[in-house]
C-alpha cells in the first residue's frame, strides 16, 4: 500500500482513467448479456451464455483480471481523494462551477454506494458460482439420466412399483437369497443393489420435476434447489451442477423491494458514469474546448443506454414473468 501512495498523483489519475474506461466497456458487454433474459426461450440463450462463461478457461482468467481492475480502481480513487483532502485542508473561497468539479465531488460517494451494491450483487450471483453462497442450480440431462437411473425407472414401471418400492424389494430379496448364493454371485448382486440405492435420489428427483424445468433443447434441467443439490451431490459426488442464473434472476426480480433497490443503484450508476466518461477523456488528454461538448453528450447518451438497458431486465421480470 505504501508503494501505491508514493506513485505521483498524475500517474494515479491516469491509472484511474484507464481502469475506469475498461469498466465502462465491460458494463456494455454485461448489459448486452443480461438482455438475453428477455428472449422468450425459457432461458436457453442466457443459460448457454452463462455455461460458456463459467467453463471457459479464458473467461476465468478474465474474471480475475476484472476483479483486479475493480479493486485497483477503488484503491487508487480512495488514495487520491484522501491525498487531495490532506493537501487542501481549507476549502476554496470560490466554489468551482465546472461540470467536472461537481462530478468529482460526488464521484467518490457514488463509487462507495456502487461498491456496497456490488457486495450484494456478488452474493446473489458471483459468489453462488464460487460456491460461497447458495442459489438455484441446473444440470446436464445426460449427467442425471445414467444407465443405472434409466434401468431403475424402466424396471420399476414394468413391475408397477414406485422406484422406492422397487429398490426396497431388491434389498429384501438380497437378504433372503444371501445364504443361497455363492460368494461371487452374492458380490455381484450386492453391487447391483448398491448401485440401485445410489441411483434412487436421482430417480426420485427426476420423477418429481416439472416439464418447465427441462430446457427447450432437452439438454438441461433447471430450477434445482439447494436441498436437491445436496441430495444429488451425496448420491453422485462428481456430478456437475452449475448455478442457474436465469432462474436465479427470475426469482430475485420477482421481489418488488429488490427491484426498487436495483433501480436505485442504476440511478447512482448513471451519475457515476456521467462523470467518469468525461473525466476519463480529460485525464487522458483526449478532449479540448471544441470536443468537450460532443464528448459530454456522448457520455450522457452512453450512461442512459447502459443504465436503461440494465433496468429493463428487473422491470420486465417483475411485470411480465
Amino acid at each position: 500500500m505504501s508503494n501505491l501512495i508514493k506513485i505521483s498523483s498524475v500517474t494515479k489519475k491516469l491509472v484511474i482513467a484507464l481502469l475506469g474506461g475498461f469498466l465502462l466497456l465491460f458494463l456494455a458487454f454485461h448489459m448486452c448479456a443480461n438482455l438475453c433474459i428477455l428472449r422468450n426461450d425459457g432461458g436457453l440463450w442466457y443459460s448457454q451464455f452463462c455455461h460458456f462463461m463459467g467453463t471457459n478457461i479464458f473467461v476465468k482468467v478474465f474474471e480475475v483480471v476484472l476483479l483486479a481492475v475493480v479493486l485497483l480502481h477503488i484503491v487508487f480513487t480512495i488514495i487520491i481523494t484522501l491525498q487531495n483532502q490532506k493537501s487542501r485542508p481549507v476549502a476554496y473561497h470560490h466554489v468551482s462551477k465546472t461540470k467536472t468539479a461537481k462530478g468529482s465531488k460526488i464521484a467518490i460517494w457514488t463509487g462507495l454506494l456502487i461498491l456496497a451494491f456490488l457486495v450484494l450483487h456478488f452474493c446473489n450471483f458471483y459468489f453462488v458460482k464460487m460456491g460461497v453462497t447458495e442459489g438455484i442450480y441446473m444440470a446436464k440431462t445426460e449427467d442425471l439420466q445414467t444407465p443405472q437411473v434409466s434401468a431403475v425407472l424402466q424396471q420399476s414401471q414394468a413391475y408397477g412399483m414406485t422406484p422406492e418400492e422397487f429398490v426396497s424389494a431388491n434389498e429384501q430379496q438380497l437378504q433372503m437369497m444371501s445364504s443361497q448364493l455363492d460368494e461371487q454371485m452374492l458380490q455381484q448382486y450386492t453391487d447391483q443393489v448398491e448401485k440401485m440405492r445410489q441411483a434412487l435420489p436421482i430417480v426420485t428427483f427426476l420423477s418429481n420435476i416439472d416439464e418447465d424445468q427441462i430446457s427447450e433443447d432437452g439438454k438441461w434441467i433447471h430450477k434445482i434447489s439447494k436441498e436437491d443439490k445436496r441430495a444429488l451431490k451425496e448420491a453422485v459426488e462428481d456430478i456437475e451442477l452449475e448455478p442457474d442464473f436465469y432462474y436465479q434472476a427470475r426469482d430475485l426480480f420477482n421481489n418488488g423491494l429488490i427491484v426498487l433497490l436495483y433501480l436505485a443503484f442504476f440511478v447512482v450508476l448513471w451519475f457515476h458514469m456521467r462523470h467518469a466518461f468525461e473525466s476519463a477523456f480529460q485525464t487522458l488528454g483526449l478532449t479540448n474546448y471544441t470536443w468537450y461538448p460532443i464528448i459530454s453528450v456522448i457520455g450522457i447518451i452512453y450512461a442512459w443506454v447502459i443504465c436503461l438497458g440494465f433496468a429493463l431486465v428487473p422491470l420486465y421480470v417483475l411485470l411480465f414473468v
